[in-house]
């Protein structure tokens, strides 16, 4: 029971329940305890020992209850045999004419004799020692199946098959090797759904994984409304990983480096004995983060997961103001506050995208309206493809942001062999900009975010 135990583990590690080796040496004790007899105590004490919480508890179940189902050889038709033989003295005889190297075959006197709780056992056990256990990718589960059904005997099955076909001397023979074919093919059938079962245990979050490697590059502009839903996740998975690396280092840097001339003369009364000493720490400010996106609809996606992102990363960031704009500018922070994100931002393209863009008259609306939110502790965000309809860019703006804020930093969703082409501005505010980088997936998201972090690192 140990080995399936361990198997469980895993099973809930797939099911993002982690299982810590403290965790998994409890639950052995409380499985020696309680005992294998009573399903539902089993499972009750299994989920107090390694659920933590509400929505785990939910997780547990379900993959409890997929885990411990044995529904492999339960049709209707194979119980019936299974009844009939219940009522046999002894096995039931073999097909006549087999060869004598296949009269000892286990796998077709389990067959013969309807034995659904046998077959179910020896797959489960060929899966372990196939290792099926270790599926990866929906493209392996055809390797998989044979390997299952090849350690359970299947190569025997089907030179009987044969055997049968072509022995002549046995009228018989024809209608036992149909039998047999119809039980080869239901096989077949059991260890896919086998194999299904074993794939949504182990191997789903590999699946997952892989899909979030494609949409972390993913450009945003091209991610689809069926994929939102795990995009979101996958921003606020990175977001959460920034959050954690910033406040570590935090916490690491209560106490730095000695700081010998700083306790020598704290320590003078003391002639210089080092009684009271005083260590070098890294200061680390909370950033202060304005960010302006053109919400019209050439980038309405790109500034959907910025502002998703940046809202993610509240253990970080102290003060976070969001403006939308596209021929007009408003502070939107109220809104995605009290909202959902995935709720706010379509409400705010009701309101103000998809109209043409004028960043000139978006800056003058933000300098008269919000300009006090501007210091030299705060860094200007703007996400947006600096496109403009050939209206005053009011470059003079963009070199007030420049002079007032601590940084400027342009995301840009275009290649930069764009930037200038057309009505494009870009090469026009390029010089007030402390940092222009092209920005089209989650990754360029992740990692200009995680520079801005650091630039609120000083010693």
């Amino acid at each position: 029971m140990q080995e399936t135990l361990e198997d469980f583990f895993r099973a809930l590690r797939a099911a993002d329940i982690p299982v810590s080796p403290a965790e998994a040496i409890d639950a052995h004790r409380a499985v020696d305890t309680v005992g294998y007899s009573d399903r539902i105590l089993l499972k009750d004490t299994l989920c107090v020992a390694l659920a933590k919480s509400s929505d785990e508890s939910r997780r547990f179940d379900d993959c409890f209850d997929m885990f411990f189902a044995r529904e492999e050889f339960k049709s209707q038709d194979q119980e019936a045999d299974g009844e009939e033989s219940g009522e046999r003295d002894g096995p039931a005889p073999l097909p006549e004419g087999l060869p004598e190297n296949l009269q000892n075959s286990e796998l077709l006197q389990m067959l013969a004799d309807g034995d659904r709780e046998a077959l179910a056992q020896s797959m489960e056990q060929a899966a372990r020692e196939s290792g099926a256990m270790n599926i990866r990718y929906v493209t392996q589960r055809g390797l998989m199946v044979r390997r299952i059904l090849d350690r359970m005997g299947l190569r025997e099955l089907e030179a009987a098959i044969r055997a049968l076909n072509q022995n002549e001397e046995n009228p018989g023979g024809g209608g036992a090797a149909e039998e047999l074919a119809e039980m080869r093919q239901n096989l077949f059938q059991e260890a896919r759904q086998y194999l299904d079962r074993l794939y949504e245990l182990y191997a789903r979050p590999y699946g997952e994984q892989l899909r979030e490697e494609f949409l972390a590059e993913t450009a945003l502009s091209a991610v689809e409304q069926r994929d939102f839903d795990r995009m979101q996740k996958l921003v606020r998975k990175m977001a959460k990983k920034l959050a954690t690396r910033y406040n570590r280092r935090r916490k690491r840097t209560r106490r730095g480096v000695l700081d010998v001339r700083r306790t020598l003369r704290k320590n003078m009364a003391h002639d210089g004995i080092p009684f009271d000493t005083v260590w070098k720490q890294t200061k680390i400010e909370r950033p202060r983060i304005v960010v302006i996106c053109d919400v019209s609809r050439s980038v309405a996606a790109a500034a959907r997961f910025l502002l998703l992102f940046l809202y993610s990363l509240n253990e970080v960031i102290a003060t976070l103001r969001a403006y939308a704009f596209s021929d007009h500018l408003t502070e939107i922070s109220d809104i995605i506050e009290e909202k959902e994100v995935e709720v706010a931002i379509p409400e705010i393209l009701d309101k103000i995208g998809f109209r043409p863009t004028d960043y000139g008259q978006s800056f003058a609306d933000f300098e008269e309206d919000y300009g006090d939110v501007i210091d030299r502790k705060t860094t200007v965000i703007i996400l947006g493809d600096g496109r403009s309809n050939h209206n005053d860019p009011r470059v003079d703006l963009m070199r007030w942001m420049h002079d007032r804020a601590k940084s400027v930093i342009w995301l840009n969703p275009e290649p930069e062999t764009f930037w200038g082409t057309g009505d494009s501005e870009m090469l026009r505010y390029l010089p007030f900009c402390h940092v222009a980088k092209l920005c089209r997936t989650v990754q360029d998201l992740e990692r200009i975010i995680d520079d801005v972090l650091k630039s609120y690192i000083r010693a």
